[in-house]
């Protein structure tokens, strides 16, 4: 049996024997009381799900088993000394609960290096769509198509006893996020680059490969799709792809029809693609303004208020949850300062990250008003020559398998049941809330 697994199966077998004693003896435990405002406003802040990877803290950030990103940057292994950590070792993390070894992240890259081979009818699938299509389709669509090589459904119909679920969902799992870098940069060849593809390169890691195949070599880029990948892998149990993955999972679909099924939920404006409302609100303002490629601080300001008094948000800025600077913010502004710190647009990024919380915070308009991961994220991406800000998300999908996906592997070994939450009609509402 591989090292992994055997690493789970030490870590899985006893906490799901928990889970079953949490059931069976303690299912009247009152955890406390909810609002007809929380259940019509989109369930904000209930618990409802039980969730192993990471957890939001309001004032920290993410934490990922209980590592925070800045002790993510210390402790996780890397290339080299001055490289970004291996998204290999959040994974390691995320599934076994300890931190690796390097030995660990380099047994993984080459464990998902031999699984990552892509069958011919995903390609077919890819290329028999338009050259219009969106991205995040085209990547739904390659992801379903490889539900025809789900060990689980297989079996599943030779009746697998459901204590056994975890194994071969573990199977899919690694070998669905193996093959994510192929597909993803597949597509990103196809529709930008005149459908010529770039094979991968057998010693390099996971992320490393991404960029190779996408056509980048530099060693920044590198770098930065390792913490791309890193820190969007994951942010608790709640976000929209996350609990779709989940949901979809509960009913017992494979991992490629669950991870596909959060996919599309990624797709939606108001989830994945915030950095690119980002971009296209910064290089408005840039041309509005008409001071050259960086304007000042007056007339940003100005244009801030005006986009206020337009009904309209500031991209890039606000959380649900945060009360500070989101951790992953930081991270990316750190490593612009250190490689593109003479970018014209980053400058404007600093920028508005000195007047923007001031602005928002006298207004009124939002609890939080520091930035979060998308305020810089499509920036250092434009930078680097990724100007395609429709494949963006891909991107963000691509890391976001690695949280969703070692979680759904934990959901199958605490065999968690369908979920099936009640609702009511208006009228039972009203009758709650005293209306007649």
């Amino acid at each position: 049996m591989e090292q992994l697994k055997k690493k789970f199966i030490e870590s899985a077998l006893p906490q799901a024997a928990e889970v079953k004693n949490l059931l069976a003896n303690h299912s009247d435990v009152v955890l406390g009381q909810y609002t007809i405002g929380q259940v019509i406003s989109g369930m904000k802040g209930m618990t409802g799900l039980l969730t192993v990877t990471s957890k939001l803290d309001p004032e920290e950030g993410i934490r990922f088993r209980g590592y925070s990103i800045p002790e993510l940057q210390e402790k996780l292994p890397r290339m080299n000394p001055d490289g970004e950590p291996l998204p290999e070792g959040l994974f390691h993390l995320m599934l076994i609960g300890e931190l690796p070894s390097k030995e660990d992240v380099d047994y993984l890259s080459g464990d998902w290096q031999k699984r990552s081979y892509v069958p011919k009818h995903v390609f077919d699938v890819i290329d028999s769509m338009p050259m219009t299509t969106n991205p995040m389709t085209a990547l739904s669509l390659a992801i379903l198509s490889m539900a025809t090589e789900s060990k689980f459904q297989k079996a599943h119909q030779s009746g697998l006893n459901k204590k056994d679920y975890w194994d071969t969902t573990y199977e899919d799992s690694m070998n669905l996020i193996a093959r994510l870098p192929r597909i993803a940069s597949y597509i990103y060849r196809r529709l930008y680059h005149k459908n010529q593809h770039i094979e991968p390169d057998p010693y390099l890691d996971w992320a490393g490969n991404l960029a190779h195949m996408m056509g980048y070599e530099s060693e920044d880029v590198k770098r930065l799709m390792r913490l791309y990948m890193l820190i969007h892998a994951d942010h608790e149990g709640g976000n929209v792809s996350a609990h779709t993955t989940h949901l979809v999972a509960s009913a017992l679909s494979n991992a490629y029809l669950s991870y596909a099924a959060g996919m599309t939920g990624l797709a939606g404006p108001l989830h994945g693609y915030a950095n690119q409302e980002v971009l296209s609100w910064i290089s408005n303002m840039i041309k509005e303004i008409g001071e050259g490629d960086i304007p000042s601080k007056d007339k940003i300001i100005s244009y801030i208020y005006q986009t206020l008094d337009d009904g309209k948000v500031v991209p890039g800025y606000g959380h649900a949850v945060l009360r500070k600077t989101d951790p992953r913010f930081t991270v990316l502004q750190e490593f612009a300062h250190k490689y593109t710190k003479d970018d014209p647009m980053i400058r404007v990024v600093d920028s508005l990250y000195e007047v923007v919380p001031p602005i928002l915070g006298s207004v009124g308009k939002i609890k939080n008003p520091w930035p979060n991961v998308d305020a810089y994220s499509g920036c250092i991406l434009n930078h680097y020559g990724i100007k395609e800000y429709g494949f963006y998300t891909v991107l963000f999908g691509v890391s976001r398998a690695l949280g969703v996906l070692a979680q759904l592997i934990w959901d199958r070994a605490y065999n968690l049941p369908i979920e099936r939450p009640s609702s009511h009609t208006l009228e039972w509402f009203k009758n709650k809330a005293g209306i007649k």
